[in-house]
């Protein structure tokens, strides 16, 4: 028969204390708090794994307990009664020294506390690390469902957009077909009073289908719709267009628009002309709208590898450094509302906020990108902005026919 093995002091010392230290930490624990039930199965449980890490030498026998903790007090947020675990590991410490004094002699005490602590302290760095390892898991799990929230926000704004948009374009086309028949009247009648309120009308109507017209442009470009016809274009010329455009709008703000010929200008590459030419103008008739009148915008640009970068800069008012990102999202203004100017070509004028959103996804839609250089926001100093484009140097084309007068253009380069 084998001999039982004849229990340790430490072991000794370990049982003479249990009761009083159950009683001891569960009811300083509850005090004044309704702790979870079970709790006192739990300091058992505790005790006994202490025992164990206390014979064998090897802390690691508290990782259960510890890991278990860890994920509950996480999880309820410390809710019921729930202590954190170092917290818990800590205030245990203190309880074991009292009743380490309390139960046993001097030398019994300093001998079991040898023991234990270095225990405890193995705890409170499991402890930690499950603690944070729990935490990190918790908050990013909110953060997916508070991410997914508004990305469902996100998706409901852009099937407004999209239903406002289409809605209004109806009741738009018969304002405009009853305004040119009145028109028309007036210039029959000789109306000259008439014929003034209509062209204040029209203007009207015309600004409401720009906007309506930005507002599917936006969804288009949400809900990765956005079609582009590529065919061979430069941009020199397309900056050339938009020159012509722009042109009784910078003479009323008496505004230098300076165009540079660069390198690039003059090289056929194949992009959507249309959507090309409304992201540069949208840029441009920003740097109108915050340049004060008498001020300068420069294009100029480059070439990098692939790519063919315009570069747009004013003497305009400036973007703050945490504005230089919200000015590229969807009805991103700057400042107050109120105080935008009621001309949309004005200074400081007013706007859904849609231009720049619309020209970074038409460029993006090409596999360009767009960003903005500031030294910040200054209504006196006007230390300006450079827009920076960047426009893919595509030569290929899926369609062969284009391909064909593609070659012819470069040919006769």
């Amino acid at each position: 028969m084998q001999k039982k093995t004849a229990a340790t002091p430490i072991q000794k010392a370990l049982a003479k204390i249990r009761p009083a230290w159950i009683t001891r930490v569960g009811q300083d624990l509850a005090r004044g708090m309704e702790v979870r039930a079970g709790f006192e199965e739990q300091l058992v449980r505790f005790f006994e794994l202490l025992e164990q890490s206390v014979t064998t030498g090897d802390p690691a026998w508290m990782d259960p307990i510890l890991l278990d903790w860890a994920k509950s007090s996480t999880e309820t947020d410390l809710e019921e009664g729930q202590y954190h675990v170092s917290f818990l590991i800590n205030r245990m410490i203190a309880l074991t020294i009292q009743v380490t004094q309390d139960s046993l002699t001097k030398q019994q005490a300093l001998d079991l506390l040898a023991s234990v602590i270095p225990i405890y302290t193995y705890g409170l760095e499991v402890a930690a690390r499950y603690e944070m390892e729990t935490r990190v898991a918790h908050i990013s799990s909110e953060m997916e469902k508070v991410q997914k929230r508004m990305e469902r926000v996100d998706r409901s704004k852009s099937a407004f957009i999209s239903v406002a948009a289409h809605e209004l374009k109806t009741p738009i086309t018969l304002i405009e077909g009853y305004a040119s028949m009145m028109d028309d009247l007036a210039r029959d009648n000789k109306n000259g009073s008439l014929g003034g309120l209509l062209a204040g009308m029209n203007t009207g109507i015309g600004r409401l289908r720009t906007i309506v017209d930005d507002m599917i442009d936006v969804s288009l470009i949400d809900n990765q719709l956005l079609t582009l016809n590529f065919q061979p274009i430069q941009i020199g010329h397309t900056i050339s267009a938009i020159q012509m455009e722009v042109a009784s709008i910078l003479a009323n703000r008496k505004l230098t628009l300076d165009i540079l010929e660069f390198d690039g200008s003059k090289q056929w590459i194949y992009a959507d002309s249309t959507r090309l030419m409304q992201a540069i103008q949208n840029v441009i008739s920003n740097a109108i709208k915050y340049t004060p009148d008498g001020g300068k915008i420069t294009i100029d640009g480059r070439t990098l590898p692939g790519f063919i970068e315009v570069i747009v800069s004013d003497t305009g008012i400036g973007i703050s450094a945490e504005n230089q990102a919200m000015i590229f999202e969807k009805f991103g203004q700057l400042g107050r509302v109120e105080l935008h100017s009621s001309g949309k070509t004005k200074f400081k004028g007013g706007g859904p906020g849609l231009g720049l959103p619309i020209a970074r996804g038409i460029l993006e839609a090409h596999g360009g990108s767009i960003w903005v250089k500031s030294d910040g926001h200054d209504e006196i100093k006007c230390p300006g902005s450079i827009f920076h484009i960047l426009v893919p140097a595509r030569t290929d084309t899926p369609d062969a026919e284009m391909k064909k007068l593609f070659d012819t253009l470069e040919r006769k380069k």
